[in-house]
């Protein structure tokens, strides 16, 4: 275990991440300070509790929690898309090739995050199948805002459902990251799963704006003039995004979009809040206030993270009442 080199790598996320342990000339003089006396096999308690001191991790989700619930929500959209794919009628055939890579993509999440938790020691959750899922946004009634998302002719609806699911992943990834920081493969591993969702959701709405534009497959390269956001988006988070495909549902998707849980949850590390996606303040300074940017592209500049509370709250919308492993 090269413990210079996590630091350093940790740093390129966190900058402040020294100010957390103590100053650097501290940190590193118990370091050097510890010379034999610190061997192999306590380095890994050594590390701990020195991350405990920087994030706080007392009470909140241990490694293990962070990767299942990312594991729940990559099962969620792999049934998701490979439903779809699997319905006759609703996905064109000039998107099939796209939604395939997708579901794919999902199923090699799923195999990467089985694989950490294993490493973690963890125990992953078991593949809950394609029943346990109600797409259709109604808790297991099968009767929710989004039921006509995986009926023929649902097209439309069934992408902007995916919008929410891919948006969602984003933000929860990057929201877990902090109490992955212990361990620097998994969450190297966690943030290129992160990268992956960003595409598909620029993907995603990229497809929204072709049909939006009743063009063939994913040909609108801008939002057409006059075009309706929440129909024809961006292919990037603007703002809250209009509330998102369907804000005044219910559930609503402002959630995947809006702040998360004031005060943030159990062991979230001291110093992070969780602002909704329209936030256009950053390291203690306003942009909108400090140059001539305008809130929009301030606040498309930066992807806010989401709270796994939040996170959780969104998802059971979509599952089967007592599904456990969203408890």
């Amino acid at each position: 275990m090269d413990l210079f080199q996590i630091i350093t790598e940790i740093e390129k996320v966190d900058p402040e991440v020294y100010e957390r342990f103590d100053t650097r000339r501290r940190v590193f003089k118990h370091l050097s300070g510890m010379g034999k006396k610190l061997t192999a096999a306590a380095v890994p308690g050594f590390v701990a509790a020195l991350f405990n001191k920087a994030y706080g991790q007392n009470a909140g989700p241990s490694v293990a929690d962070v990767l299942n619930l990312a594991l729940s929500l990559e099962y969620l959209e792999y049934y998701f898309y490979d439903t779809g794919l699997n319905t006759p009628g609703l996905i064109p055939d000039a998107d099939r090739q796209a939604i395939t890579t997708i579901r794919n993509d999902e199923s090699g999440h799923i195999k990467v995050l089985r694989e950490a938790l294993t490493k973690v020691g963890g125990t992953a959750i078991p593949d809950p199948g394609r029943a346990t899922f109600d797409y259709s946004g109604g808790k297991g009634s099968g009767l929710g805002p989004f039921a006509a998302a995986l009926l023929p002719g649902g097209t439309a609806l069934y992408y902007g459902v995916a919008q929410s699911f891919v948006d969602t992943g984003v933000r929860a990834y990057k929201g877990g990251a902090p109490f992955l920081m212990t361990n620097a493969d998994i969450l190297e591993q966690a943030l290129n799963i992160h990268s992956v969702e960003a595409r598909h959701s620029s993907h995603i709405r990229t497809i929204r704006r072709g049909l939006a534009a009743a063009v063939s497959g994913p040909g609108a390269a801008t939002t057409p003039p006059g075009a309706d956001p929440k129909l024809s988006p961006k292919s990037w988070i603007s703002g809250n995004d209009q509330g998102g495909p369907s804000p005044n549902t219910n559930p609503s998707t402002a959630d995947v979009y809006g702040p998360g849980t004031n005060p943030p949850p159990p062991g979230v590390p001291t110093g992070i809040t969780f602002p909704g996606e329209d936030n256009v303040a950053q390291a203690g300074r306003t942009i909108t206030t400090d140059s001539t940017i305008s809130a929009a592209a301030a606040s498309e500049a930066f992807d806010e993270p989401l709270d796994y509370v939040k996170v959780k709250a969104i998802a059971r919308n979509f599952v089967k009442p007592n599904t456990l492993f969203l408890d």
